[in-house]
């Protein structure tokens, strides 16, 4: 009878986890569907990043960012962008074996989608349960949102600095202009900083950014972007029109 009862309970347990767990994915649904019609308020990181002082963030529209900077994104994060469904499959496998031989997480092998899944809602911990939510989450954006919309979100909200969140607050920052103006230079340049952005805050330019930019300008006309508009791309060989002063 003592062992039924034990059983009886422990069913009981993974019972009320498993509703538990099935309510938080319902959540995180409901938060991602609603992003079809709305803007976020914020991110979980934007949250965090509130406690330590003003967080400078203004929402501009895709089509009130440069394509320049578009192009440079997906090629330093996610030249595959438009093609996969949510996942890099060669990147996470990548990942995988660099964390095997390191013995705990140190790569992710995220996508665009990945990162935006955890800027919006989850912590930065490297962890093996928190990449699960992370892919579920991407999962959930990929089949609700456009790759328009995601790319949207994913550059109104990304971090580019010291409490500096989305395109335009960064492209004020660094340049003082508007996401709308940036040129080929700048584009890469602030795509580069994007893996480090609070070091590359204080440090500046680093010669590794400089050579990180320089690639990313050679390789942007490689990339698809959702809905691209008519911003000409010079060859690497080529000055550019709209280069502007880099800080």
């Amino acid at each position: 009878m003592q062992t039924m009862t034990l059983r009886y309970r422990a069913l009981q347990c993974l019972a009320l986890l498993f509703v538990a767990f099935a309510l938080s994915q319902l959540w995180y649904l409901g938060q991602v569907l609603r992003l079809q019609h709305h803007n976020p308020e914020g991110s979980a990181y934007m949250q965090r990043a509130k406690a330590q002082g003003q967080v400078q963030q203004h929402w501009r529209d895709y089509d009130q960012i440069s394509d320049y900077l578009k192009r440079s994104v997906l090629i330093s994060e996610d030249a595959q962008f438009t093609n996969h469904s949510g996942f890099d499959w060669q990147g996470i496998r990548y990942a995988l074996r660099r964390n095997l031989e390191a013995g705990k997480p140190v790569a992710g092998g995220s996508t665009i989608t990945q990162q935006l899944a955890k800027n919006l809602y989850l912590s930065g911990a490297r962890s093996y349960t928190r990449k699960v939510q992370e892919a579920m989450i991407a999962l959930m954006l990929e089949i609700g949102l456009s790759k328009r919309r995601i790319l949207e979100l994913y550059l109104n909200v990304a971090q580019w600095g010291h409490q500096i969140y989305g395109a335009e607050a960064a492209a004020r920052h660094y340049f003082q202009v508007s996401a709308a103006e940036l040129s080929i230079v700048q584009a890469a340049q602030l795509a580069a900083m994007l893996p480090r952005p609070n070091y590359y805050d204080f440090k500046g330019p680093t010669d590794y950014v400089q050579q990180r930019a320089n690639w990313i300008q050679e390789q942007m006309a490689l990339v698809r972007i959702p809905d691209p508009g008519n911003l000409p791309l010079p060859s690497p060989s080529e000055p550019d029109p709209r280069q502007g002063n880099t800080q």
